[in-house]
């Protein structure tokens, strides 16, 4: 019997997951959603971490695709990627409820 590729749902997953397993990007993305529009500031002011670290987390949901990000001198501005998100969603929703559907656990 040989071994088999991951899938790209897989994979996919997978990312995903990886982007979402910290903190700060948890606290981020709650930051973004509780918001009526973008956000325009220093999210250091309200996020515990270094700017240099935040810097790196915000890159990191950005290459995502779950965050958007704008420069205009002197603020930037960060929104959610609602269509991003929501394919997202969909992909985790199914995931999740597909190992829910199990009828039966060791």
């Amino acid at each position: 019997m040989s071994k088999k590729e991951f899938t790209e749902e897989q994979l996919t997953i997978s990312r995903l997951a990886k982007v979402l397993a910290h903190p700060v990007r948890i606290a981020i993305l709650q930051l973004l959603a509780n918001q009526n529009c973008c956000y325009h500031g220093d999210m250091s002011e309200i996020i515990p971490v270094a700017k240099s670290t935040l810097s790196q987390h915000l890159n990191e949901l950005k290459e995502a695709g779950l965050i958007q990000g704008e420069f205009t001198p002197p603020t930037v501005k960060y929104c959610i990627n609602k269509q991003n998100w929501e394919r997202t969603s969909e992909i985790m929703k199914t995931f999740i409820d597909n190992i829910a559907q199990v009828k039966s656990y060791c």
